[in-house]
């Protein structure tokens, strides 16, 4: 149940949700139907001017990006893909330069999968690129080495369809936990916790988890500037930061089915503490300085002669191909 501040009368109301849907397509089509009618007044939005309806007054539904950061998930991504429900509209992969068949084995398993090039590296620049290239009202993060159900979106759409700007998943609320958490991880996630809540006076029982959603509509305000996995704590900070409406839904997260996790728990660890000292502290985004791969530089420079080549034929190279 997601409780709700004010309605558009100014009085206190409360949104019910339906429990979530079981697995299997008929319940995720009957689902999918129940999230557009009837539709939802949200006075926030009316309050900024946005309009939800299609032609005719009859509720839009509002589209859902999936974006999925990779490097070297080849023998995992397939897991990930077959178990997307539905309600999942695009499915953007962003490769970080992996050195297996990632991408080969994504398109295979989803031919309608988006494929984006990562520019630079680490997991920040991956989803910084992904939501650049996401095109739906809604966007959904999700990890692509398994740990994370994808039967769980449903739990992050939810709540952005009853008023919420952003989603953010914990392991430590009911229905939630995890198979995977070290000791030594649970300690440094607990203190970071704790640090967010008293520097930012929220109450907030999970951080660095990187199942999440948002509006895309509200991206711009969050500024995204991190280029590793503090990107998961900058994105939460500057929602609060932005006075976006955040909600915590339960999630578990599962042991990496295969292979060797990027995440390192002392320098990642320093980098999140580096995020919120500086975030509590500066009020403005810092600018982007990205270091650019020499390899990038190559594809950048054999792009820029086949633009030169084709405008010297006259004939205009397509834009999709310069990204």
């Amino acid at each position: 149940m997601l409780t709700r501040p004010e309605d558009v009368d100014g009085h206190a109301s409360t949104v019910v949700s339906p429990p979530y849907p079981p697995a299997g397509d008929g319940a995720l089509l009957t689902w999918r139907e129940s999230l557009t009618a009837p539709p939802i007044v949200r006075s926030r939005e009316r309050r900024a001017g946005r309009d939800d309806a299609a032609a005719g007054g009859q509720p839009r539904r509002q589209t859902v990006s999936l974006i999925i950061p990779t490097l070297n998930e080849a023998e995992n991504i397939p897991w990930v893909l077959e178990r997307i429900p539905s309600i999942v509209d695009e499915v953007i992969i962003v490769d970080g330069h992996s050195s297996d068949d990632t991408v080969k084995v994504a398109r295979a398993v989803r031919p309608d999968v988006v494929v984006v090039n990562q520019r630079f590296r680490g997991k920040g620049d991956a989803v910084r690129v992904a939501l650049a290239a996401a095109t739906s009202d809604l966007i959904v993060m999700i990890d692509a080495d398994g740990s994370m159900e994808p039967s769980e979106i449903y739990r992050f759409v939810t709540p952005l369809m009853n008023g919420y700007d952003l989603v953010k998943g914990s392991r430590y609320l009911a229905g939630g936990g995890s198979e995977d958490l070290t000791l030594l991880r649970r300690l440094g996630n607990s203190v970071l916790v704790w640090m967010t809540n008293m520097m930012f006076l929220v109450r907030f029982t999970d951080l660095c988890y990187g199942f999440c959603s948002f509006r895309r509509d509200c991206v711009p305000a969050l500024a995204l500037t991190a280029h590793g996995f503090e990107i998961e704590t900058e994105l939460i900070v500057r929602a609060l930061k932005a006075d976006l409406r955040i909600a915590e839904v339960p999630s578990t997260e599962l042991q990496r089915r295969r292979g060797t996790s990027n995440l390192r728990t002392f320098r990642d660890g320093q980098r999140v503490l580096r995020t919120l000292l500086r975030e509590r502290i500066i009020r403005k985004p810092r600018p982007v300085v990205d270091p650019i791969d020499q390899r990038v530089l190559q594809e950048w420079r054999t792009v820029a002669g086949d633009v030169c080549l084709a405008q010297a034929s006259g004939h205009p190279l397509e834009e999709r191909s310069l990204l």
